[in-house]
């Protein structure tokens, strides 16, 4: 069996698997389906300070090879977090990691203070494509001062890894990168949801109560690919790569593209059990190819 960990910043993972945020639950939900050690890593729903409702339904759709969600960061704030379900989920034997959303960047510096001081989660995925209150709705990662100032604040108060997690509905994600890394990011993820929506033309009214949702899922891989390969390039830190990954194969093109590990979706809804089914094909592509080790294929396409 080759060797399959990763290294993420301090971050060391036992395979480059790892869950998507709003994707996976808290982990806990899926013990059922699979032996969640045998993750790399759980990224669990979008945490803020303080309690979400979401947004109304309806709030997903599904798209042809994808779908649409608005769910509107939905959870009972930072806190709750802490209090009742980090104890339950702080023994899962995989590196459990919480994403960080606010809409202002005192919101993201009090999370990840909080979070900081919890010894079972060793990383936070902070999502910079929420929409800044204070700047008109914009989104934060949207613009490299954006970004740069928001993980600049965090990276203040969390000492532990943080990875960024950038959103795909700019000009230039090379530049958001470079701006996230200058913040002090020790690595990026990409892509978040691509911008998307979708109508029911017998009732001429659209799908979501939001009318624009974001769109993942098998449709959006090769843009994910693209982007990922550009960042790789562009930045010094480990890039994660994410959207559209079905299968094993998808997983391993991300890994070629320059990405140090991937993380798994839309595909949760189809097959909880995708995520170990990827990690051991995975392993299966690294024996067939005479690899003895995934970091041997990290960055390996040949142009």
């Amino acid at each position: 069996m080759a060797d399959l960990s990763v290294r993420i910043g301090d971050l060391q993972m036992k395979n480059p698997v790892m869950t998507a945020s709003g994707t996976f639950g808290y982990g806990e939900e899926f013990a059922d389906f699979v032996d969640l050690g045998q993750i790399g890593g759980i990224i669990v729903k979008g945490t803020t300070l303080h309690h979400r409702e979401g947004n109304p339904y309806p709030r997903m759709a599904e798209t042809p090879s994808g779908m649409l969600n608005a769910v509107g960061l939905q959870n009972k704030g930072v806190h709750y977090f802490v209090e009742h379900i980090y104890p339950r989920i702080k023994d899962i034997p995989s590196r459990m990691i919480v994403n960080v959303s606010g809409s202002a960047v005192e919101d993201y510096v009090e999370t990840a203070s909080i979070i900081n001081e919890l010894v079972h989660i060793p990383a936070i995925e902070l999502n910079i494509s929420c929409p800044n209150v204070k700047q008109g709705g914009m989104a934060f990662g949207v613009t490299a001062a954006g970004a740069e100032s928001v993980v600049k604040a965090v990276r203040e108060v969390y000492k532990k890894t943080l990875i960024v997690k950038l959103s795909p509905n700019v000009t230039d994600i090379t530049e958001i990168a470079r701006a996230a890394e200058a913040g002090g990011a020790d690595s990026v993820s990409l892509i978040n949801t691509l911008l998307g929506m979708a109508i029911d033309a017998e009732r001429r009214r659209p799908l979501l109560s939001t009318v624009t949702g974001g769109m993942s899922g098998a449709a959006v891989k090769p843009i994910a690919l693209r982007m990922v390969w550009q960042v790789a390039k562009a930045v010094k830190i480990p890039v994660i790569g994410l959207g559209g990954i079905m299968n094993a194969r998808d997983a391993v093109e991300f890994l070629l593209a320059g990405a140090s590990a991937i993380q798994i979706g839309t595909a949760n809804f189809i097959d909880p059990t995708i995520t170990v089914k990827v990690a051991e094909g995975i392993n299966d592509y690294l024996d067939r190819h005479g690899f003895r080790s995934v970091q041997e294929i990290v960055g390996a396409l040949e142009v």
